[in-house]
């Protein structure tokens, strides 16, 4: 476990400088994994120097919000309105293109470090009570490599408040297979029903998968260009399983246990340096849940939630 520290007054000039503060990186064999003081965001996954994940630079923040965690929801609310006990809350806009408020409020803050071994690193940031969301809760994230060298992440939120707390967990993952091209890719996804949402992505209604949402049996990335939430997922063992898959029988895949009922599927060209990116995204619940309900979980003051995710792969002679 190697760590690094921007420098404060009177550091040497040799300490390297990072946008997304402190680097916290875990090995384990030929597996490799750098986590992020900002945002407990999973900068890099590797195996035997097969990049597994999307990165980027020491100067950068994570581009669309790659391998960032989010807490008290994920996704979006709309117009950052919800209500409690009849009281209207008014969220900030973060999304202002689409007068949404996204990805929770933790984003752009800094994870204390709680615990670190050999092999994991646990972060930790608090949600103090603000307008929009008038509650005390901690959201831990533990990055683990296990024996097999797959990479397990743990979500835990805690309430801290006198009275019960709304929140959906997600995480922002981007895999990758190496430098295979990702349009010769193939893409499963074991989700029976899409979300069907609207200009400003907020879901409307369901139905079953189809066309170019229905990945159950694969789809070649090609020039997939797809916003899109599924659930109704398949859970075997425990864990529903999703696949990026080369011909040559080479496979990266995201898991999610069963505290993680929806996915969020995002292929898209807007990645700086990448022709194409693909965003597996497990989340305890869709876009606007704090409307909606699909999927919102309330905890009890003491309460903690916990949902785990992770990434593992089949790399052949390469590991």
């Amino acid at each position: 476990m190697t760590s690094s520290t921007p420098p404060g007054a009177g550091a040497p000039a040799s300490y390297q400088t990072y946008a997304t503060g402190r680097q916290y990186e875990i090995r384990r064999g030929g597996a490799l994994a750098v986590i992020t003081e900002l945002a407990a965001g999973l900068r890099l996954y590797s195996r035997d120097g097969i990049q597994l994940t999307e990165t980027y630079g020491d100067g950068e923040i994570s581009p669309g919000a790659a391998g960032i965690t989010l807490a008290p929801w994920a996704n979006r609310v709309e117009d950052g309105v919800w209500y409690l006990d009849g009281k209207k809350q008014q969220l900030d806009i973060t999304e202002v293109s689409r007068n949404n408020a996204s990805h929770g409020l933790l984003r752009n803050s800094a994870y204390s470090l709680v615990d670190e071994t050999q092999f994991s690193v646990t972060l930790e940031a608090t949600v103090f009570p603000q307008h929009g969301y008038p509650f005390l809760v901690r959201h831990r994230v533990q990055y683990l490599l296990r024996e097999d060298l797959g990479l397990e992440v743990r979500q835990t939120l805690i309430n801290d408040s006198g009275s019960r707390a709304p929140f959906v967990l997600g995480a922002h993952p981007c895999l990758r297979l190496g430098d295979a091209e990702m349009a010769n890719l193939v893409l499963t996804v074991s989700a029976n029903t899409r979300l069907v949402a609207d200009g400003r992505l907020i879901p409307r209604s369901s139905e079953p998968v189809s066309g170019d949402s229905d990945f159950r049996h694969g789809q070649r990335v090609g020039s997939l260009d797809i916003d899109v939430a599924l659930t109704d997922l398949v859970f075997d063992g425990g864990a529903a399983r999703h696949t990026l898959s080369s011909p040559d029988g080479r496979s990266v895949t995201l898991w999610q246990d069963a505290n993680c009922s929806y996915v969020h599927i995002f292929v898209t060209t807007q990645l700086p340096g990448r022709p194409r990116a693909v965003a597996i995204e497990p989340m305890t619940g869709p876009a606007n849940a704090f409307n909606s309900g699909d999927g919102l979980r309330w905890l009890a003051p003491g309460e903690s939630f916990t949902m785990a995710w992770g990434i593992e792969a089949t790399l052949g002679d390469a590991g």
